[in-house]
C-alpha cells in the first residue's frame, strides 16, 4: 500500500496553515504546519517530505521575499530533489520568476484558488515521486555496473619470480573505461595490459568490457603483442560505434630472460627508471584501435634488477590543480624517482596535485619494481 503524500507547510500566520491543512487533509494528503525557516530547515532534517509549500516571507513587516528565496537555496542544496511550491501575498513578477530560477517547480499568489492549489501540488508530488524512483532506479544500475566493472579487474597482484607487480584503477564516476590486467601464459610469461576506451560512463565501461573479454581470448594464440594487437584491431573496427576507439598498451614480460616486449595502440609511452635515470620508452605508436586497420610492432627492453616501469592512463598526466596546471609526466618521472613510490603513491600524489578538485578522467596506474 502507498502511503500518503506528506507535505510540509511553512507560513507565519496561524489561519493560513490551518486552512491549508484543511484543504490538503480533504484532498488526500499528510501535512506538517511550521511556521518559520529555521522549522522548515528542521523538519527536514528529521523527516522525508513529498513537497515543500512554503511563504516567501516569514518576519513581521517584511515584503520581499527575501528570507524564503535564501530558505529556497538551503533547501535546494540539501535535496534537490524534493518539489518546493511557493506562495506569498507579497509576491511581485521578479519574485516569482526569482523563486523559480532559484529551483521553485510552482508559485500560488495569495490568496489562492483551491483548485489550482490542489492540482499544481498533486502534480508535484506525482512528478517528485516518479523522480526518486527513477533516481533510485539509475543509482542500482551504477551501482551494479560498477561492482561488475571492478569485478572484471585483477583480484590480486600476480606473482612473478624476480619482480613485483601491482595495478591501480580508480574511475571518475562510478564506471569509467580505464582498465588494467595481467594474463598468464603457459610458458611462464605474463601479459600486462593498460587501455583507456574513450569516452566515461556506462557506455565506456561497456565497450572495455568487451574489448577485455576480445583481448584474453586473442592473447593465448598470437605470437606476440603485436600481433595481439593487429588481431584485436581488426574484430574492433567491425564492432565498435563510429568514433570510439581504445588506446592500449600491451607488454609481455619474460621473467626468465628479464625482457619485456611491448606494442603501443596510441597509448602513453612507459616509464622507465633504471640505472641510466628516469626515461621513457620511444616505441613506434601504432593509431588507437577501432579508427582503422594497420599493423602493430614490437618494442623490447631489459628490466635490469632496480629498475622500475610504470604504465599509465591519461588520467594521470592530465589531472588539473586549482590553478588548472596540469599534473604532467615529468612530474610523475620525478615522484616515480622516489625510491619508495608505487601505484599507490602515485595515485595519491595525484590527489594532492588536484586539491580536492577530484580526478577528471579516470586513472590507471601498473607498476613494476624489478
Amino acid at each position: 500500500m502507498v502511503a500518503s503524500p506528506r507535505i510540509l507547510v511553512a507560513d507565519d500566520q496561524t489561519d493560513i496553515l490551518q486552512a491549508l491543512r484543511l484543504l490538503l487533509g480533504d484532498a488526500g494528503f499528510d501535512t506538517d504546519l511550521v511556521s518559520s525557516a529555521d522549522a522548515v530547515r528542521a523538519s527536514l532534517g528529521r523527516i522525508a517530505y513529498d513537497l515543500l509549500l512554503m511563504d516567501l516571507n516569514y518576519t513581521r513587516d517584511t515584503t520581499s521575499g527575501r528570507e524564503g528565496l535564501e530558505l529556497l537555496d538551503d533547501v535546494r542544496a540539501r535535496d534537490a530533489a524534493l518539489p518546493v511550491v511557493v506562495m506569498t501575498g507579497w509576491g511581485s513578477i521578479d519574485t516569482a520568476v526569482e523563486a523559480m530560477r532559484r529551483g521553485a517547480r510552482g508559485y500560488l499568489p495569495k490568496p489562492w484558488d483551491n483548485d489550482a492549489l490542489i492540482e499544481i501540488v498533486r502534480r508535484e508530488v506525482d512528478e517528485g515521486r516518479a523522480a526518486r524512483r527513477a533516481e533510485a532506479h539509475a543509482t542500482r544500475e551504477w551501482t551494479d555496473a560498477r561492482a561488475i566493472q571492478q569485478a572484471l579487474l585483477p583480484k590480486s597482484s600476480p606473482f612473478i619470480p624476480g619482480f613485483a607487480v601491482s595495478g591501480l584503477s580508480i574511475p571518475a564516476g562510478a564506471v569509467g573505461g580505464d582498465w588494467y590486467d595481467f594474463i598468464s601464459f603457459d610458458d611462464g610469461c605474463w601479459g600486462l595490459v593498460l587501455a583507456d576506451v574513450s569516452g566515461k560512463g556506462t557506455a565506456a565501461a561497456l565497450l572495455m568490457s568487451a574489448t577485455r573479454g576480445m583481448l584474453r581470448s586473442l592473447a593465448q594464440t598470437c605470437s606476440g603483442p603485436g600481433e595481439v594487437l593487429t588481431r584485436l584491431n581488426r574484430l574492433l573496427v567491425e564492432d565498435f560505434p563510429s568514433g570510439k576507439f581504445v588506446t592500449m598498451l600491451l607488454a609481455v614480460l619474460n621473467p626468465t630472460t628479464r625482457e619485456l616486449t611491448f606494442s603501443s595502440a596510441g597509448h602513453l609511452r612507459p616509464l622507465l627508471v633504471d640505472e641510466q635515470g628516469a626515461r621513457f620508452l620511444d616505441s613506434e605508436r601504432g593509431m588507437p584501435l577501432g579508427l582503422g586497420t594497420g599493423e602493430f610492432s614490437e618494442s623490447r627492453v631489459q628490466l635490469s634488477k632496480g629498475s622500475r616501469l610504470v604504465f599509465y592512463s591519461d588520467g594521470i598526466t592530465e589531472a588539473t590543480g586549482l590553478s588548472d596546471e596540469e599534473y604532467g609526466a615529468e612530474r610523475m618521472r620525478d615522484h616515480v624517482l622516489q625510491p619508495e613510490a608505487s601505484a599507490e603513491s602515485i595515485l595519491a600524489d595525484v590527489r594532492v596535485f588536484a586539491n580536492g578538485q577530484g580526478l577528471q578522467d579516470d586513472a590507471t596506474v601498473i607498476f613494476v619494481r624489478a
